[in-house]
């Protein structure tokens, strides 16, 4: 069964889902530097994100060992493979939307304190609960080669299971489907509170409403809320497809541009969220433009002074020269 529906994973593919394994890790690793080096920045909704990368890295590294392996049974790295990338995976899927639940009860219920209080509760959730299923998965040896069915190269579900769709539901796609409808709801349901505090506070301080800076940094933040749920979709889905797709028998799971697609949907989620929190934020992004020129500035002042030292050892060294002359 396995040789016979194992999709092929050709170089280009690993080569392009490598790429955005990479581009995961170090833009995880970048929101994580960014909230530890500057302090005004370790509000709790960043906390909360610090913590997602935690787990987008871990998936990123999992995944780029197994794109590079290309798993062909059930070793003992493939299975080891597969209950990390699982965790991280699960794990990542559940700080997704406790990011959204906090924002929720913070923005929409306007309580700081319950929105904190949350937070001890998505620890237990979000790290307690795939880590039950990994275990329960290890133990019931349901976790190994998927003969990249619902993968490309990594190892996940063991295929060759009776049951391998009720594990594929319990270690990843069930909570897939309920991100899919928690984040488009909570983050509406944030949208229209915010734009209707708006419009109360452009009916009575319509200097505010009518200050650029003010109308800049709101339409930035109202961006950003349209487009979490969105780029989750957009990258979540093609696995979603492929899903589906095995479920009905479906040739089409196995299409070069679907299995390209989904390694690139699986392991892009630490640098989407670099994107859009580093990269798309004004007050990040000009500190690490400053910091890089800075830095830029040093190495091009610590050059020219090494070279004027040299210049005046020469230049002391010819007067001795012609002194004892």
């Amino acid at each position: 069964m396995a040789e016979v529906n194992q999709t092929e994973v050709y170089v280009y593919e690993q080569v392009v889902i490598l790429t955005s394994c990479v581009l995961s890790f170090f833009g995880s690793l970048l929101i994580i530097s960014t909230y530890v080096s500057w302090l005004d920045l370790r509000t709790t909704p960043r906390k909360l994100l610090v913590y997602l990368s935690v787990s987008d890295r871990l998936s990123a590294l999992s995944y780029f060992y197994g794109v590079c392996q290309i798993f062909k049974s059930d070793s003992w790295d493939c299975i080891a493979q597969g209950a990390v990338s699982t965790f991280a995976n699960t794990s990542s899927f559940f700080w997704t939307v406790a990011i959204a639940i906090y924002l929720y009860v913070f923005i929409v219920k306007s309580s700081q304190r319950q929105a904190d209080n949350l937070v001890l509760y998505f620890h237990l959730i979000s790290w307690g609960v795939p880590f039950a299923i990994t275990v329960a998965a290890l133990s019931l040896h349901k976790i190994g080669y998927d003969a990249s069915e619902v993968s490309v190269g990594w190892c996940w579900v063991n295929i060759q299971a009776e049951d391998h769709v009720l594990w594929m539901l319990l270690t990843g796609k069930i909570w897939e489907f309920i991100a899919y409808v928690t984040l488009p709801v909570l983050y509406i349901l944030i949208k229209i509170h915010i734009y209707r505090a708006h419009a109360a506070l452009s009916e009575y301080r319509p200097i505010l409403t009518s200050n650029p800076v003010s109308n800049s940094l709101s339409s930035i933040a109202d961006r950003k809320l349209t487009l979490i749920p969105i780029i989750f979709i957009m990258l979540r889905v093609w696995s979603t497809v492929r899903f589906l797709l095995l479920l009905t028998s479906s040739p089409a799971g196995h299409n070069p541009v679907l299995v390209t697609l989904h390694g690139i949907g699986n392991t892009f989620q630490g640098a989407a969220n670099c994107i859009m929190f580093v990269l798309f934020t004004p007050s990040i992004r000009s500190r690490l433009i400053a910091l890089l020129l800075c830095r830029g500035q040093d190495r091009s002042w610590n050059s020219e002074s090494a070279s004027q030292n040299r210049t005046n050892d020469h230049t002391v060294s010819h007067r001795e020269d012609n002194s004892e002359e």
